[in-house]
């Protein structure tokens, strides 16, 4: 990615006051634009193939299919794609399998306004991001890197 060009970014959530609230915090940020929403996995990865942005920030539960069955979809389709899922969902094995698709970065909701940037910037740059809350797990077992 060209470091003068803005992060296109497709954003993946089933909840439409959060896709709204996500397009203003990256209405003004310089180096992130919004090229697309999606509500729904089929719907992402239709998305993600006609678009073909540099990021998705993906919801885990989402309606008609997981967003990390999306993920594995849209990585199959599109194999430079970086994935960072951005879920209220914390159960250890969920974060392993997020990582386990390909996904190169997982953030909580309620901790997005402080971490999303930074996960965004880390995953640019080849960097792999965990929320600041979820350290402790070891999302290391069982992965292929």
């Amino acid at each position: 990615m060209d470091k003068s060009s803005p992060v296109r970014v497709l954003v993946v959530d089933d909840f439409k006051p959060w896709l709204s609230a996500v397009n203003a915090v990256f209405a003004n940020e310089v180096g992130v634009q919004i090229v697309g929403t999606a509500v729904d996995g089929p719907e992402a990865i239709a998305r993600a193939e006609v678009l073909r942005p540099d990021l998705v920030l993906m919801d885990i539960s989402l309606p008609s299919m997981n967003g990390i069955e999306a993920a594995w979809q849209i990585i199959d389709l599109v194999p430079d794609i970086k994935i960072i899922f951005l879920t209220e969902r914390t159960e250890p094995e969920l974060v392993q399998a997020a990582f386990a698709v390909g996904g190169r970065g997982y953030v909580l909701k309620s901790s997005a306004r402080c971490e999303l940037l930074l996960a965004i910037k880390a995953v640019v740059e080849g960097k792999r991001y965990i929320a600041r809350d979820l350290g402790g797990y070891d999302i290391t077992k069982n992965m292929d890197t």
